[in-house]
């Protein structure tokens, strides 16, 4: 297994990348800028691009878009993460939920419909995939635990993100669901 990390530099990016070399994978880390990536390792192949114009995906996963590159190369399993904001059709939100959603659309709209677009494309596919939703991400080391499935406002650290994204690959897990993850 050869993962492909877009936004590896990212707060949940590099434990994820971290993570990934823990587990004795190589990574494909597509980012914007040589200097960001402050992960140097003989396993990680970097490549500089811009994934909302097509630069640098097609080196990364041979493609035309990260979901369109997929599926010309064959890759199988896509896990993706986003913000909890991206809700599925007749989900329950809890009050706390309403308000923070509420309050995304008018604080970081283009943000969230960004979000919306990718989920939205990455569902069209018949790739096995995985979309993961945060609430709320923090810094500071992981605990190593964590819930996933259908829970409420709760918040996460970033490491533990990266940890739950390892997991449903290696395991398995949630085959075209859209999850949600927080803290234990």
């Amino acid at each position: 297994m050869q993962p492909a990390a877009f936004g590896p530099t990212g707060r949940t990016g590099v434990p994820l990348v971290e993570q990934t070399l823990e587990c004795g994978h190589p990574v494909a880390a597509h980012t914007c800028s040589f200097r960001k990536l402050a992960i140097e390792h003989e396993r990680v192949d970097m490549v500089v691009g811009d994934a909302y114009t097509d630069e640098g995906v097609r080196e990364t996963v041979a493609g035309d878009n990260i979901v369109t590159a997929m599926e010309d190369v064959g890759v199988v399993r896509f896990v993706t993460l986003v913000g909890a904001g991206v809700r599925t059709e007749g989900e329950l939100v809890s009050v706390g939920g309403r308000v923070v959603g509420a309050l995304l659309k008018f604080l970081a709209r283009s943000v969230l419909e960004d979000a919306k677009t990718h989920v939205a494309s990455v569902r069209e596919t018949d790739r096995q995939w995985t979309v993961l939703r945060a609430h709320r991400l923090t810094a500071g080391s992981g605990s190593g635990g964590y819930r996933a499935g259908d829970i409420d406002f709760v918040s996460a650290p970033r490491a533990d993100g990266a940890t739950r994204t390892l997991d449903i690959v290696a395991e398995g897990l949630y085959f075209r669901e859209l999850s949600m993850v927080g803290s234990s």
